[in-house]
Protein backbone atom coordinates (compact mmCIF):
# COMPACT_ATOMS: atom_id res chain seq x y z
CA UNK A 1 0.00 0.00 0.00
CA UNK A 2 1.43 3.37 -1.05
CA UNK A 3 2.11 5.99 1.58
CA UNK A 4 -0.17 9.00 1.74
CA UNK A 5 0.77 12.04 -0.35
CA UNK A 6 2.75 14.44 1.87
CA UNK A 7 1.34 17.95 2.26
CA UNK A 8 2.63 20.61 -0.15
CA UNK A 9 2.78 23.26 2.57
CA UNK A 10 4.65 21.05 5.04
CA UNK A 11 7.10 19.88 2.39
CA UNK A 12 7.91 23.48 1.41
CA UNK A 13 8.22 24.64 5.03
CA UNK A 14 10.49 21.66 5.82
CA UNK A 15 12.59 22.26 2.67
CA UNK A 16 11.71 18.92 1.10
CA UNK A 17 12.06 17.89 -2.53
CA UNK A 18 8.94 18.94 -4.47
CA UNK A 19 8.94 15.77 -6.61
CA UNK A 20 8.75 13.20 -3.80
CA UNK A 21 8.17 15.56 -0.83
CA UNK A 22 10.42 13.37 1.30
CA UNK A 23 14.10 14.12 0.70
CA UNK A 24 15.77 17.25 2.04
CA UNK A 25 17.07 19.72 -0.55
CA UNK A 26 19.66 21.33 1.75
CA UNK A 27 22.74 19.55 3.10
CA UNK A 28 22.18 21.01 6.58
CA UNK A 29 18.84 20.98 8.37
CA UNK A 30 19.89 23.99 10.45
CA UNK A 31 19.15 27.33 8.78
CA UNK A 32 21.48 29.03 11.25
CA UNK A 33 24.60 26.92 10.53
CA UNK A 34 26.26 30.08 9.25
CA UNK A 35 29.87 28.93 9.65
CA UNK A 36 31.24 27.91 6.27
CA UNK A 37 28.05 28.85 4.41
CA UNK A 38 26.47 25.46 5.05
CA UNK A 39 23.03 26.95 5.61
CA UNK A 40 22.52 27.58 1.87
CA UNK A 41 24.40 24.56 0.47
CA UNK A 42 21.96 22.45 -1.51
CA UNK A 43 22.08 18.78 -2.45
CA UNK A 44 22.89 18.22 -6.13
CA UNK A 45 20.06 15.68 -6.24
CA UNK A 46 17.32 14.70 -3.87
CA UNK A 47 18.67 11.83 -1.74
CA UNK A 48 15.31 10.01 -2.00
CA UNK A 49 14.10 10.34 -5.61
CA UNK A 50 17.14 11.72 -7.47
CA UNK A 51 15.51 14.99 -8.62
CA UNK A 52 18.12 17.58 -9.65
CA UNK A 53 17.88 20.71 -7.49
CA UNK A 54 19.83 23.08 -9.76
CA UNK A 55 17.73 22.89 -12.92
CA UNK A 56 19.71 25.40 -14.98
CA UNK A 57 22.41 28.01 -14.62
CA UNK A 58 21.08 30.98 -12.67
CA UNK A 59 17.88 29.14 -11.75
CA UNK A 60 17.66 30.64 -8.28
CA UNK A 61 17.95 34.32 -9.32
CA UNK A 62 14.17 34.61 -9.05
CA UNK A 63 14.26 33.73 -5.37
CA UNK A 64 15.22 37.32 -4.62
CA UNK A 65 11.69 38.35 -5.56
CA UNK A 66 10.19 35.57 -3.45
CA UNK A 67 12.36 36.52 -0.46
CA UNK A 68 11.33 40.17 -0.91
CA UNK A 69 7.63 39.22 -0.94
CA UNK A 70 8.08 37.10 2.19
CA UNK A 71 9.90 39.97 3.92
CA UNK A 72 7.11 42.41 3.04
CA UNK A 73 4.49 39.94 4.29
CA UNK A 74 6.37 39.51 7.57
CA UNK A 75 6.74 43.28 7.93
CA UNK A 76 3.01 43.80 7.42
CA UNK A 77 2.26 41.03 9.93
CA UNK A 78 4.56 42.54 12.57
CA UNK A 79 3.11 46.01 11.93
CA UNK A 80 -0.46 44.77 12.39
CA UNK A 81 0.50 42.77 15.50
CA UNK A 82 2.35 45.78 16.96
CA UNK A 83 -0.56 48.07 16.18
CA UNK A 84 -3.12 45.75 17.80
CA UNK A 85 -1.03 44.82 20.83
CA UNK A 86 0.89 48.02 21.59
CA UNK A 87 -0.52 50.74 19.36
CA UNK A 88 1.24 52.87 16.75
CA UNK A 89 1.82 56.56 17.25
CA UNK A 90 4.34 59.18 16.19
CA UNK A 91 3.80 61.13 19.41
CA UNK A 92 5.37 58.45 21.61
CA UNK A 93 7.82 57.14 18.96
CA UNK A 94 6.23 53.67 18.94
CA UNK A 95 6.44 53.59 15.16
CA UNK A 96 10.22 53.92 15.44
CA UNK A 97 10.32 51.16 18.05
CA UNK A 98 8.41 48.98 15.59
CA UNK A 99 10.87 49.88 12.80
CA UNK A 100 13.79 48.86 15.02
CA UNK A 101 12.10 45.62 16.07
CA UNK A 102 11.09 44.80 12.50
CA UNK A 103 14.61 45.45 11.19
CA UNK A 104 16.15 43.18 13.82
CA UNK A 105 13.47 40.52 13.22
CA UNK A 106 14.01 40.50 9.43
CA UNK A 107 17.78 40.25 9.82
CA UNK A 108 17.37 37.37 12.27
CA UNK A 109 14.92 35.60 9.95
CA UNK A 110 16.97 36.10 6.77
CA UNK A 111 18.54 32.60 6.64
CA UNK A 112 15.09 31.02 7.06
CA UNK A 113 13.55 33.32 4.44
CA UNK A 114 16.32 32.60 1.93
CA UNK A 115 15.91 28.84 2.32
CA UNK A 116 12.13 29.08 2.20
CA UNK A 117 12.25 31.17 -0.97
CA UNK A 118 14.47 28.56 -2.66
CA UNK A 119 12.16 25.78 -1.56
CA UNK A 120 9.11 27.66 -2.89
CA UNK A 121 10.83 28.56 -6.16
CA UNK A 122 11.85 24.96 -6.82
CA UNK A 123 8.35 23.71 -5.98
CA UNK A 124 6.84 26.02 -8.61
CA UNK A 125 8.95 24.44 -11.36
CA UNK A 126 9.11 20.81 -10.22
CA UNK A 127 5.74 19.21 -9.62
CA UNK A 128 4.87 16.34 -7.31
CA UNK A 129 5.04 12.96 -9.05
CA UNK A 130 2.89 10.29 -7.36
CA UNK A 131 4.84 7.62 -9.26
CA UNK A 132 8.27 8.93 -8.26
CA UNK A 133 9.34 5.52 -6.92
CA UNK A 134 8.90 3.77 -10.27
CA UNK A 135 9.94 6.58 -12.63
CA UNK A 136 13.44 8.01 -12.88
CA UNK A 137 13.82 11.76 -12.39
CA UNK A 138 14.37 13.70 -15.61
CA UNK A 139 17.76 15.28 -16.09
CA UNK A 140 17.58 18.98 -16.93
CA UNK A 141 18.03 19.85 -20.59
CA UNK A 142 19.67 23.25 -20.21
CA UNK A 143 22.47 22.42 -17.78
CA UNK A 144 26.01 23.13 -18.89
CA UNK A 145 28.20 21.32 -16.35
CA UNK A 146 31.14 23.67 -16.96
CA UNK A 147 28.99 26.67 -15.97
CA UNK A 148 27.50 25.24 -12.78
CA UNK A 149 28.27 27.33 -9.73
CA UNK A 150 29.47 30.35 -11.74
CA UNK A 151 26.84 32.66 -10.37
Amino acid sequence: MAAAKPSYLLSVLNNRCPRCRRGGIFTSKNAYALKGGKYMKMQERCPVCGQVTDIEVGFYYGTGYVSYALSVALSVATFVAWWILLGISFSDNSVFWWLGFNSFFLIAMQPVLMRLSRSLWLSWFVKYDPEWESKKAKDPERVVKEQMGNW
